[in-house]
């Protein structure tokens, strides 16, 4: 076999090879064309399922929906139709109104008329008065007619005189009533005991032998005492006892303390003396600052700088007719605070300006001036509002009543200083003002007796009625009463009541 048919078999049978896998690849891409076409159908199918079933779903929710959409549209129809009718109700009522309402301005308009009416005719009968008056008497017309009117005034000025005094008297026991309801109130709520809390000026050593050491060799003890006090020491046959004066009552009470250590301690000599004031200076100064705050605190007053309450603390060392100033000033705060709550005041306004009223006294033995323009500089000075100066400052009547709490402050103050067994008096100054108060009421034109009574509390004033009418007689009781605030001084205040009695006396014979 040569080479050339060799080279043609293989070359016939490559050509078959292909031909054999050619016709084989055709085949398997048959097959796998009829496999894809089958599944790309089974896909078809289930999307056609899937979406079916997707429509049915929607369906199903597109009834619900519309179903429920129809509910809520029903249901806001039936609200606008109750609405609709409210509203037309409404409109009815009105119209109803505004009818009755036209009606009654008719009325108006028709009493109006008739009482313009009934004013001309009133008017034309005065003048057809006043003229057959000017015929009769020969008179003018305005000369009748100013006779008319005094005619007529003079007749009804006895009932106006019983009209205006029957409004008075009802008027003055309905507030005088209120008054005493709310002033009752006050005092029992704050019906507590007024015993003073002063610090004595009566020391009580022990023995009279302790006089000699407190004086001193060539009297250089109680020198060395006076002169680091300020107070004077006062030593008699008075047995057991030590008096201290000063009018400072701060001073007083560090002599005192510092004395009373002195007597315990039993070294009397001037190192111990300074050595021991000092520190009696530092225990009252540790006492003024817990009183005012204490003081502050129990008054319910917050918020106060710490040097003005260490002066407030100072008036505890005061007394004011034996009355201790601090304590008179914490009631005033709880009487002020009660009758603020009764009258719609301001509370805390009225607590504040009762609480520091007095508290210019702590500093009127070292400053010039009036205790109240004093508390007024420094209340201004620690930055206090205005409203509570308005309230203290008028307490003494120094200031005009500018606000509700002012008043009320001042009548605390009379409540509290004023109440049987809160001050102290005397009975020759007792007696002395019930005299002064008659000889004030006795020195009036047209007086013809007066009594005090009621502890100078009221004074009754008995007045001539042939000298006097009644218009007269009010005037004079005003005036006594502003004579008496300007000429005495006295705790509360005074009643003056000028009573005038006319008597008509005829005999049946």
């Amino acid at each position: 076999m040569s080479l050339t048919t060799l080279f043609l078999l293989l070359g016939a049978a490559g050509l078959g090879g292909a031909v054999i896998g050619y016709v084989f690849r055709w085949l398997l891409v048959l097959s796998r064309k009829g496999s894809i076409e089958v599944k790309v159908k089974q896909m078809l199918l289930d999307a056609r399922e899937e979406a079916k079933k997707i429509t049915e779903v929607t369906q199903e929710e597109a009834k619900r929906a519309s179903l429920v959409g129809e509910e809520l549209l029903k249901e806001k129809g039936e609200k606008l139709t109750r609405a609709e009718e409210r509203v037309f109700k409404r409109e009815e009522q009105i119209d109803k109104k505004q009818g009755e309402l036209d009606s009654e301005i008719e009325a108006v308009k028709a009493r109006i008329e008739d009482v313009k009416s009934i004013r001309e005719r009133a008017e034309q009968l005065l003048e057809e008065r006043a003229g057959a008056l000017a015929k009769v008497a020969g008179l003018t017309k305005d000369e009748a007619k100013e006779r008319l009117y005094a005619e007529l005034e003079r007749e009804m000025s006895d009932d106006f005189m019983v009209r205006l005094q029957k409004l008075e008297r009802e008027s003055g026991e309905k507030l005088e009533r209120r008054a005493r309801e709310i002033l009752t109130t006050a005092i029992h709520r704050m019906g507590n005991s007024v015993a003073s809390d002063t610090m004595a000026t009566a020391i009580t050593i022990p023995s009279d032998d302790l006089k000699g050491k407190i004086i001193g060799k060539e009297g250089r003890n109680i020198k060395a005492f006076e002169r680091a006090t300020g107070v004077e020491v006062i030593i008699d046959d008075t047995p057991g006892s030590i008096v201290l004066s000063s009018y400072d009552p701060v001073r007083r009470a560090v002599a005192r303390v510092a004395l009373e250590n002195l007597i315990i301690d039993g070294r009397i000599q001037p190192a111990k003396i300074e050595e021991l004031v000092e520190k009696a200076k530092q225990e009252v100064n540790k006492i003024i600052k817990e009183k005012g705050e204490q003081a502050a605190f129990e008054a319910g007053v917050l918020n106060l700088d710490p040097k003005l309450l260490q002066i407030l603390g100072r008036l505890h060392f005061r007394t004011s007719y034996g009355q201790s100033v601090l304590q008179h000033s914490i009631e005033m705060a709880h009487l002020s605070g009660m009758i603020a709550e009764e009258l719609g005041a301001n509370p805390a306004v009225a607590r504040a300006g009762a609480l520091l009223h007095d508290i210019g006294k702590a500093l009127d033995h070292e400053v010039q001036g009036t205790h109240v323009e004093i508390g007024r500089r420094i209340l201004q000075k620690f930055g206090v509002s205005e409203e509570v100066i308005k309230a203290m400052q008028a307490h003494h009547e120094e200031y005009p009543y500018e606000t509700v709490e002012s008043v009320i402050v001042q009548v605390a103050d009379a409540i509290s200083g004023g109440r049987p067994g809160a001050r102290r008096d005397s009975v020759e100054q007792y007696l002395k003002r019930l005299s002064d108060i008659e000889q004030i009421a006795n020195s009036f034109p047209g007086v013809e007796k007066s009594y005090a009574i009621s502890a100078g509390r009221e004074v009754r004033i008995f007045v001539k009625p042939e000298e006097m009418s009644d218009f007269a007689a009010r005037e004079l009781a005003r005036q006594i009463a502003l004579r008496i605030e300007n000429e005495l001084k006295y705790p509360g205040e005074i009643k003056v009541n000028v009573i005038r009695e006319t008597r008509a006396i005829e005999f049946a014979r």
